[in-house]
C-alpha cells in the first residue's frame, strides 16, 4: 500500500468517520485467525462475554434460557493467542495509526480487544451508539480496526455507519439511559436514514472513529460470523486514571 493511498484513507476517515480498506489482510492469514477463533469458541476458552450478559434485543434472557451460553465475544484477544497479538501490532497498523494520530500509537487493551462472534440463532442486534459512551480518555479521538474474517453483509449482521456522525453535535437527550442513540426521535431518525452498510469480504478492514454512530443487525445466515477488533489512540491522549479505560496496561506499537 502506498503512502499516498494511506493518506487518502486517513482523509476519508477524518471526513466520513469510517473508511473501508479492501483486502488488507491475506486470505491465508484470515483463515488461520478464524481457525484459532473457532477452536477457542468450541473449547469456551476464558475470558468470554455471553449474549445473556448484555441482553440486547434477540439475546437469551439468562444463561439458563435456551441459547444462554451463546458467546458474543472472545475477550482480551491480544493476550489470547500470538496470532491475534501479531495482527494487533502489525507494521501496517502501526504505520496507519501513526499517520492518523501524528504521534506514537497505543493499543487499548481495555476496549474492544476481542474476537466478535455473531451467532445465527441467539446473536443479538446492537443498537445505534458511539463507542466512546463508556470510554474515558483526555480526548474523544480513538480509532477502531475491524477485520472481517469472512463475508459481512446485512444478512449476517454486518455493520451500519452514519457518515459524518463523528462530527455531529449530539446532546445527551439524543441518547437513552444506556447511551444508545434513540431511534424514536424524528431528528435522530433523519440521521439514521443516511446510514450505509458496507459489504465486507474476507480480509477487508474498517477503520472507524470512536464518535461515529454505528449499529449491527442480527445474523440471519446459518454460520457464525467472526470479526477481530482492536482500538488505538495517540500517545498524548491518555486514559483517565482510575477509569475502566486505564484498567489494563496499554501496548506501545
Amino acid at each position: 500500500m502506498s503512502v499516498h493511498s494511506k493518506k487518502e484513507q486517513v482523509q476519508t476517515l477524518r471526513e466520513q468517520g469510517f473508511v473501508v480498506v479492501p483486502g488488507l489482510v491475506s486470505p491465508e492469514r484470515c483463515r488461520a485467525l478464524k481457525q484459532i477463533a473457532q477452536q477457542q469458541l468450541q473449547l469456551a476458552v476464558a475470558p468470554l462475554e455471553f449474549e445473556a450478559d448484555l441482553r440486547y434485543p434477540g439475546a437469551p434472557e439468562s444463561k439458563y434460557a435456551p441459547g444462554g451460553h451463546t458467546v458474543r465475544r472472545l475477550l482480551d484477544a491480544y493476550a489470547r493467542h500470538p496470532g491475534f497479538h501479531e495482527w494487533a501490532c502489525a507494521p501496517e497498523i502501526k504505520s496507519w495509526m501513526t499517520l492518523y494520530f501524528g504521534e506514537q500509537p497505543y493499543l487499548s487493551r481495555a476496549h474492544h480487544n476481542c474476537m466478535m462472534t455473531k451467532h445465527p440463532a441467539y446473536g443479538s442486534l446492537t443498537g445505534w451508539h458511539r463507542d466512546m459512551r463508556y470510554w474515558s480518555f483526555e480526548r474523544d479521538d480513538l480509532v477502531s480496526v475491524w477485520l472481517a474474517l469472512g463475508p459481512e453483509t446485512v444478512n449476517n449482521g454486518g455493520l451500519w455507519f452514519v457518515p459524518q456522525s463523528h462530527d455531529a453535535a449530539l446532546t445527551a437527550s439524543c441518547f437513552d439511559e444506556a447511551k444508545f442513540f434513540r431511534s424514536d426521535l424524528p431528528d435522530n431518525q433523519a440521521l439514521i436514514q443516511t446510514a450505509v452498510s458496507p459489504e465486507l469480504h474476507m480480509g477487508d478492514v474498517v477503520f472507524f472513529h470512536c464518535k461515529t454512530l454505528h449499529s449491527a443487525g442480527k445474523n440471519l445466515s446459518d454460520e457464525v460470523k467472526f470479526s477481530l477488533v482492536f482500538t488505538y489512540h495517540g500517545a498524548s491522549n491518555a486514559p483517565l486514571p482510575g477509569s475502566r479505560s486505564a484498567s489494563l496496561a496499554e501496548v506501545k506499537l
